[in-house]
């Protein structure tokens, strides 16, 4: 037994060493922090990444530009028809249930996320993560969540949110997470409450520059500066709307059978079978600031065509135009800013930051898309993507030492 040892005590070693060499990345979400928002000389932090590591012109969201329907195109690699999330809020006609992403009840529920998040694929490949924040990494199913989570609070102070992260890297090696994601509202509140041009916008921008800072010298504290890689990004921009620029279908459809789901950028319509068509053309006849579609008929760069739960005629407004219903409420003259819109629209794009071994120095990049960041991870970590993404590594991975 006892010339077997020193053989046992190698492999143990080496099992060690092993998990050591694991990257650490830690992706951060600033939402609805616009592509040119940098250009503001107001961020120096952010700027040092800039100088430091990897930034792309913009970075490209899926369509629509909304929150969660782009945070988990983010960490799946898929667009929202296929990993299931279309829009903030949407009903499942079958099974009679809205899903809405103010509602933890419904947004916990697995059944509508068919895509694999990073960190499904991670755990199951032997990479521990962790989510303080992110759309989706609430599911009940604890096999789809992260090893540890935070559940939303959409009040919790942002430097408490950071200090999180930091104590997750200061767990012993064989509990600590190798993948953590963090997110932060500031620039999306602003954005929509006063406008993407507003002073409040700046202050903004100031803060979550702060956080970033804060970020670092925090990794400074805990020497891992050097050995993590951070990546900074946003799920979309945001452009002026104003109440003078509303559209209103439920007028001009003028039949009580339709059903109109969600106000701003995107409407989804039911109909009848025997007056789809009517619809249709009713809302083509008056087409003005928007376009719409069959479902079927959704031009393909949109990616909006293949799941059930869209519905049979789609109204997509021109950027700065809001579609509504007789229903509109109060928000509608409080609202200064939306996204949703057509995702080639730069207003729409988000920024992309990354610094850290695994990526280049002082590289700048044309515009990137959001769904290749999940097999950028997965090459980064060296572990296998799903097959059914819509992600393609080769698009990103020019970014990487």
């Amino acid at each position: 037994m006892k010339k077997f040892l020193p053989i046992f005590c190698l492999f143990i070693l080496f099992a060690i060493d092993i998990n050591a060499q694991k990257p650490y990345v830690i992706l951060v979400s600033f939402d609805g922090f616009r592509w040119d928002y940098l250009s503001r000389n107001i961020s120096p932090n952010l700027e040092k990444i800039r100088e430091d590591g990897v930034s792309a012109l913009s970075l490209r969201p899926t369509f629509p530009s909304k929150t969660f329907p782009n945070h988990i195109s983010i960490i799946t690699g898929m667009y929202p028809s296929h990993h299931g999330i279309i829009l903030n809020n949407f009903r499942d006609p079958w099974g009679k249930i809205t899903y809405k992403m103010s509602d933890t009840n419904t947004t916990r529920e697995g059944r509508w996320y068919l895509g694999e998040a990073f960190w499904e694929t991670a755990e199951r490949q032997g990479i521990i993560s962790a989510s303080y924040f992110w759309p989706g990494s609430e599911i009940l199913l604890s096999y789809r969540r992260p090893t540890y989570n935070e559940k939303y609070v959409h009040t919790r102070p942002y430097e408490t949110r950071v200090d999180g992260v930091i104590n997750w890297l200061k767990l012993p090696q064989n509990k600590r997470p190798h993948f953590i994601t963090a997110y932060f509202h500031e620039t999306d509140t602003q954005g929509h409450d006063f406008g993407p041009n507003s002073p409040q916008l700046n202050d903004a921008i100031k803060r979550l520059d702060g956080i970033a800072g804060y970020l670092f010298k925090k990794l400074d504290e805990i020497k891992m500066r050097d050995s993590v890689d951070v990546i900074i990004l946003s799920d979309h921009g945001m452009t002026d709307v104003s109440n003078q620029r509303i559209i209103n279908t439920e007028k001009i459809i003028d039949d009580p059978s339709c059903k109109i789901y969600d106000d701003g950028p995107v409407q989804l319509i039911d109909a009848p079978k025997n007056k789809i068509n009517s619809v249709y053309a009713s809302l083509k006849k008056n087409e003005n600031h928007y376009k719409v579609y069959l479902r079927d008929e959704v031009p393909q760069y949109f990616h909006f065509s293949d799941s059930p739960f869209i519905s049979p005629v789609v109204v997509i407004a021109d950027p700065g135009w809001t579609l509504i219903t007789n229903k509109a409420g109060e928000w509608l003259d409080k609202q200064k800013g939306n996204h949703g819109y057509d995702n080639n629209q730069l207003d729409m794009h988000g920024i992309f930051l990354a610094t850290g071994p695994d990526f280049k120095k002082g590289y700048r990049t044309g515009t990137l898309w959001n769904v290749d960041i999940y097999p950028l991870l997965c090459k980064i970590f060296g572990i296998y993507p799903r097959t059914n993404i819509d992600g393609k590594l080769e698009r990103i991975e020019f970014i990487l030492n």
